[in-house]
């Protein structure tokens, strides 16, 4: 989701993070209109979804646009969903690939939405990087111009530009980079500190406009 929006339109995508690979899940690839998603359907692309409608979407029955026509069961990044992304970055059509899905059936990773009111938006924990900051859902786009604090596991967090506008070892609540609301810990681990873990609710109050 962070990254697509740095590709050229046309992109093909192929992502794999598939602890079900060998299983019944489906193997699909996604048209969106910025270019098509290759991988597991298992929520793995519900953030480009989120923001971009899929277009189309089939399951990948098709062996012809494999690697080999038995993959291995643990393996289908390289015997399958790598093939069908050079075919279709090739030119094959989409439908060639296999059977057209319901693009509404896909999975999708169960976060519960954002909620927004005049002086507070909920949201939850989306992503939690190595370093042990906290991605929230909640979109910088819904902070431009405001001021706010943070209400999480009790404890109340300031907003700021950077992480280094707070003392070595204190939380801070920042846009990051990716543009997402996120929670940090000058030097240190924002998880450890607040013992949390994902989809986590974030509560921000919003206070007078800067």
């Amino acid at each position: 989701m962070n990254a697509y929006p740095y590709f050229p339109r046309g992109t093909v995508y192929v992502a794999v993070v598939d602890p079900g690979v060998g299983s019944q899940r489906r193997g699909v690839a996604v048209q969106f209109e910025e270019g098509y998603l290759v991988g597991p359907d298992n929520g793995l692309f519900s953030g480009v979804l989120s923001l971009s409608k899929a277009i189309a979407a089939v399951e990948l029955i098709n062996t012809n646009y494999w690697r080999i026509p038995q993959p291995s069961s643990t393996f289908h990044g390289r015997d399958i969903f790598a093939p069908v992304g050079a075919h279709l970055a090739s030119g094959v059509s989409l439908e060639k690939l296999g059977t057209f899905i319901d693009p509404d059936s896909l999975v999708k990773l169960p976060l519960q939405p954002v909620a927004i009111t005049a002086n507070n938006i909920t949201g939850y924990i989306q992503y939690i990087d190595y370093f042990g900051n906290i991605i929230t859902n909640i979109s910088g786009d819904l902070l431009k111009n405001k001021n706010w604090s943070i209400i999480i596991n009790n404890q109340k967090i300031k907003k700021a530009l950077t992480y280094s506008e707070v003392n070595q070892g204190e939380l801070v609540s920042l846009i990051g980079s990716h543009g997402w609301l996120e929670i940090a810990v000058n030097g240190g681990n924002a998880q450890e500190k607040l013992q949390v873990n994902w989809s986590y609710k974030v509560n921000l109050l919003l206070h007078d406009s800067i």
